[in-house]
This record gives structure tokens, sequence and C-alpha cells, in this order.
């Protein structure tokens, strides 16, 4: 399936302060140089706040991380569970239709979507407050048919009960997750063949269930002001007790720096390479015998101060790292195709499989 930015965008995009904290914790989980490891948490949360993932929104998270545009879109793009077009407001449901489903009765599910929401998926109702969609396995088979709405799962769903659901949803209320035929979980229905010592007199719901239940939190988008937030290993609990941080083998965080101030340690720690007025009397090599190096690239180095081979060779990795976050338009192009190391050849007059045909412009 081809997947595309939807054409109506908004102009910015913005972390809400707490997921902003949450977001530059995230980051701190890898190791150094290894930051757009973090891509998917924050482009979750960035869909958690806003229901879908944003044009605007791919691209601050890229900023964040020091990658190019499009390298955060390919991940965005493959991934069906980030929605790249608008959703209903109160929710946006998914119809599992895969096999187990589709036998138990998934068709009657969709036929009740087309009749209350939209004709077609991943169409918003016209009151825009729902959306939906049909998905692949989303291994509730037990409990066939079912949908996910939001976080949670209904299941042992018939085409009444699910219609009375999006009723329910549309009046503002939060109608109870899980099983809907008075299952406990999944065992048969016509009655557990084991453990049946078990006696549901003080659990009323499974784990699961009773979770949401408590959490009240199905359809809500995500703020970052919940309790807690979830950043346990910097000691950043939210508004709840503080827990005791995490030892990494790895990476140590010092459990008395918050998210934010790691944060911006951590970009004390990028340095600027040294740079030139201009190039020197023989004049500037020939950056586009670098791989990843076009003449916009080229240009663009000139004007940060790079003119020759034997500057780039001697970039640390800190160094690299800011010449990755400081190329407009070309984040993380340094990292990823690996200036240093052919500078270093090219510098020394040997040439690498890429340089050799940049002589006659022949680029493969």
């Amino acid at each position: 399936m081809l997947r595309r930015l939807h054409q109506d965008q908004p102009e910015v995009f913005a972390f809400t302060p707490a997921n902003l904290t949450w977001a530059k914790a995230q980051i701190t989980k890898f190791p150094e140089g290894r930051e757009a490891s973090a891509i998917i948490p924050l482009l979750w949360r960035a869909q958690e706040q806003e229901g879908w993932l944003t044009r605007p929104a791919i691209e601050v998270v890229a900023d964040m991380l020091g990658l190019a545009y499009i390298r955060a879109l390919e991940v965005a793009s493959f991934y069906f569970m980030f929605q790249l077009q608008p959703v209903g407001s109160v929710a946006h449901i998914q119809v599992c239709g895969t096999t187990s489903c589709m036998i138990c009765g998934a068709e009657d599910l969709i036929a009740v979507c087309k009749e209350k929401i939209a004709a077609k998926a991943r169409e918003v109702s016209q009151d825009g407050k729902l959306s939906w969609e049909e998905v692949e396995c989303l291994g509730a088979c037990t409990n066939a048919p079912m949908a996910q709405i939001g976080k949670d799962y209904y299941e042992d769903l018939t085409a009444d009960r699910f219609g009375d659901i999006i009723d329910e949803f549309l009046q503002g209320q939060i109608p109870q997750p899980g099983p809907q035929n008075n299952r406990f979980s999944c065992e048969p229905q016509t009655g557990i063949t084991s453990l049946k010592d078990y006696q549901r007199k003080t659990v009323r719901y499974n784990a699961s269930v009773d979770r949401a239940l408590g959490l009240s939190d199905t359809v809500r988008r995500i703020d970052g002001s919940e309790v807690p937030l979830l950043t346990p290993w910097l000691e950043q609990a939210g508004k709840g007790s503080p827990a005791k941080a995490k030892k990494s083998p790895q990476r140590v965080i010092n459990p008395s720096e918050s998210a934010v101030a790691a944060s911006k340690k951590s970009d004390l720690l990028d340095l600027k390479p040294a740079t030139l007025d201009g190039p020197r009397e023989a004049g500037a090599d020939d950056l586009q015998k670098i791989k990843g190096v076009g003449p916009k690239l080229e240009k663009l180095l000139n004007n940060m101060g790079f003119f020759h081979f034997d500057q780039i060779e001697k970039w640390t990795n800190k160094e690299v790292n800011w010449v990755d976050k400081n190329l407009e338009g070309f984040k993380g192009r340094a990292s990823r195709d690996k200036w240093v190391a052919q500078a270093k050849l090219i510098s020394t007059g040997k040439e690498t499989a890429f340089s050799s045909h940049v002589k006659t412009r022949d680029v493969l």
C-alpha cells in the first residue's frame, strides 16, 4: 500500500512542555551517536498528542535527532501504526479483518463502521468525531471478532454491541473495554475446564481491563501531564514519587540531572570543527568526490568554512555530530556516508569506488 503525507497539513507542530521533557528524556536512553534510535517513541508521542502524524511533527522529531527529514519520513511511512492522515477527534477505530475475526463476523463490524462513521476507511465522519480502518491481526484471535479503539481492545463483539459502543463514544462516555459477552478473559465460552477452584469474588475484571478502567484514558490525547511521566531512569516520575534510577551497563546518568539538564549537557558535547575563512592558495578541493556530497552540499560546506579534505579527515565524533546537526536540509549526512573515512583516503591520493567516477562526473 502506498502511504503518502496528507495533502492538508498544519503549518507548525510543537510538543507540549511536558511531552518535550519526556521526548528529550527518551533520547538519553541511547548511547552517544545513536540518538536516532529514539525516533519511533518520539514519532509515537507526537501522534499520541495530535491524533495523527503531521509533516511538521515528523520534521520536528528529525531536527531533535539530527536526522535528514527523508529518513524520519521513511520510518513514519513504513509502519502502519503511524496515521498519516487526520483521524476522528474522539476516536479512531481499528477493526481486525484477519482470518479468525473474518470468520467470526468482522465484515458485520465493518458494515457498522460504514453506516455510522463513513463509507470508506480512513475517512473522518461528517461531525469530525470518528474515523475507522480495517487492520491486520491484532492478536486477540480467541476473542474474535474484535476492534482496537484508542489504546484498548473491545472483544467478543456483535454488530449490535459494536454499534452501541460507537454511540457511547459519541455521547462522551468510555465504554468498558475487553470481552463484551461477560467472559472474564479468553476462557472457553462454554466455561472453564481447568483451575475450576478459581473464584471471581475479589477481582471483577481481568488485569488489562481493570488497568484501562483505572486510567480512564482509552481515547484521551496524551499531553504529558499523566502520572507518572515514565522516565524512571532519570527519576522523572512526573507528579508522583520519584522512582529509583536504573543502572545501565552502557550509559550512566547522574540521577540528580533532570531530562532537560541532561539534554543541554549532551548539546555541549558537540564541538564545532576548525574552519577557514576561505580556500588555501591552491584552491578548494573538489568535495564532490566524497559520496553524499553534491553541488548544493559542497556550497553549504564551503559557506560553513570547509574547503579541503584534510579538514574533514580530522573531524572527531563530537565534531561530526555538530556538522550533522548543522547541515540544513541534509542533517545526518556526514555520519551516514562516513565522510571522515572517505576524506582520509582521498587526501592521501587514493581513490574510493565513488571518487574514481567523479573525475569525469560519471557518477554511478
